[in-house]
């Protein structure tokens, strides 16, 4: 099924039999992006986001299985809140360094065919832009084999892509503005030039190839790597931002960097 978007009629599947259908409302809730994923949420902490998942349905982690979660209120169906993963947090993820040819992001919502769970597919493929103004997650490699049928736009510079009549994936737009810790609010300031820099260093550093160099103990590698985190501890603007970069390379530095 080509998916046209009308508002209230189309229908998207997740996993198979489970579908949805877009609205025209989308989410009124600012992206999070944490470093290892990317919240469209409303809790504020801990013990509210367990209340959340407590009172809705739909897809959700589970022990090691950490699929892209997606949350649904019982009552009208409609989409609440979704929990986004990036590839690199997982084995075997792979890195473009182009997006694939996007249409135009229609703004929307989703509201359920039927008040009941469902499992997520993780996203395998990271796709980043020139300067990481945007990246794109999706299924698999085979996504990129044909053109997607839709962006749905569900919250801010946040869009799900349509492939099939199936979301294959989503997209950040501007994702150096949406850097903040869990479960809290982005800095309404935009980003400094130095975040945006440090930033793709950053995702140079966990994904192929730098990461595989750093992972081997190449001097020059670990040495970037080093140089990261002291540009991050020392920058003086963007704190929030900073100490989330810094998060994303931590583990690294810890068993690479000396």
């Amino acid at each position: 099924m080509r998916i046209g978007l009308t508002a209230g009629r189309d229908e998207v599947s997740f996993g198979g039999d489970w579908h949805a259908t877009v609205t025209d409302v989308p989410l009124r809730i600012t992206p999070r992006f944490t470093g290892g994923s990317v919240e469209v949420a409303p809790y504020a902490d801990g013990v509210e986001r367990e209340r959340f998942f407590a009172s809705t349905f739909g897809s959700e982690h589970w022990l090691w299985d950490m699929p892209d979660v997606f949350r649904f209120a019982p009552e009208g169906r409609k989409l609440l809140g979704a929990e986004l993963q990036m590839p690199y947090a997982a084995a075997d993820a792979e890195t473009l360094t182009r997006l694939p040819v996007m249409p135009e992001v229609q703004p929307g919502g989703l509201r359920a065919d039927e008040a009941r769970d469902f499992r997520t597919d993780f996203c395998t493929v990271l796709c980043r832009a020139p300067g990481d103004t945007s990246l794109a997650c999706l299924r698999d490699l085979d996504v990129l084999d044909k053109p997607l049928d839709a962006c749905i736009g569900i919250a801010p510079d946040m869009a799900l892509l349509v492939q099939d009549g199936a979301v294959i994936g989503w997209s950040l737009t501007d994702p150096a503005r949406y850097l903040t810790p869990t479960c809290t609010d982005p800095d309404p300031a935009p980003p400094s030039p130095a975040t945006r820099r440090l930033l793709t260093e950053c995702l140079d550093l966990v994904t192929a190839p730098l990461l595989d160099e750093v992972e081997d103990g190449d001097p020059a590698a670990v040495a970037r790597l080093r140089a990261a985190d002291e540009a991050l501890r020392t920058q003086q603007e963007d704190r929030h931002r900073a100490d989330v970069l810094r998060g994303l390379i931590a583990t690294y530095l810890k068993d690479y960097g000396s």
